[in-house]
């Protein structure tokens, strides 16, 4: 468990108070809450009070599928634009919410290494326990795919060839503009 003053304390500055909110781990249901709730915390603060935009910092190796829409379900409905910055590593769950920011304020570090693949799963156990698990991992990876198309604006064929095709693709922060995931190439401040 994380201690939410800890999570957002610099020397010198409080990031919570700035809006400013770091993505450092894996995505899973204990790390994404934190944020989850930072995010719930500022639009429910009075007008006066709320930041003018949330920024969300992403440096992430990916993770849980399932976190990863919590988070991005939490931000859609933000009524505070999320702008997103990638920076470091920005694999897997990592993309989908990087391109998942308000448009316009999408963007990532000219040294960003930013990864997409097609969602990775098993099963294992009695026939009817795989079947369940094969129609789980179709539902996730159709979602996956409504869920580019929407960020992207790119066609499925467009897609499925350059961004979830068969193997890892890593993009620079250049590619991503011309992919559609993000807006542009800025620095975090």
């Amino acid at each position: 468990m994380y201690d939410a003053k800890s999570l957002y304390e610099t020397p010198g500055i409080l990031l919570a108070e700035t809006g400013v909110i770091m993505l450092t781990r894996s995505f899973n249901q204990e790390n994404i809450m934190p944020i989850v709730a930072r995010i719930m915390e500022y639009n429910m603060l009075p007008s006066s009070k709320q930041p003018d935009e949330i920024k969300l910092i992403i440096n992430s190796p990916g993770g849980e599928v399932r976190s990863a829409f919590h988070l991005i379900d939490t931000m859609r409905t933000s009524k505070i634009p999320v702008a997103t910055i990638g920076m470091g590593l920005v694999a897997s769950c990592g993309i989908l919410t990087l391109m998942s920011g308000t448009k316009g304020r999408r963007s990532a570090s000219p040294t960003a290494s930013i990864m997409s693949h097609q969602y990775a799963g098993g099963s294992g156990g009695k026939d009817h326990e795989m079947r369940a698990s094969r129609k789980n991992m179709d539902f996730l990876t159709d979602l996956l795919a409504s869920h580019y198309k929407r960020c992207t604006g790119k066609s499925d064929s467009y897609i499925t060839k350059n961004l979830l095709g068969p193997s890892d693709v890593w993009l620079t922060a250049e590619e991503c503009i011309k992919h559609g995931i993000i807006d542009k190439i800025a620095a975090p401040y």
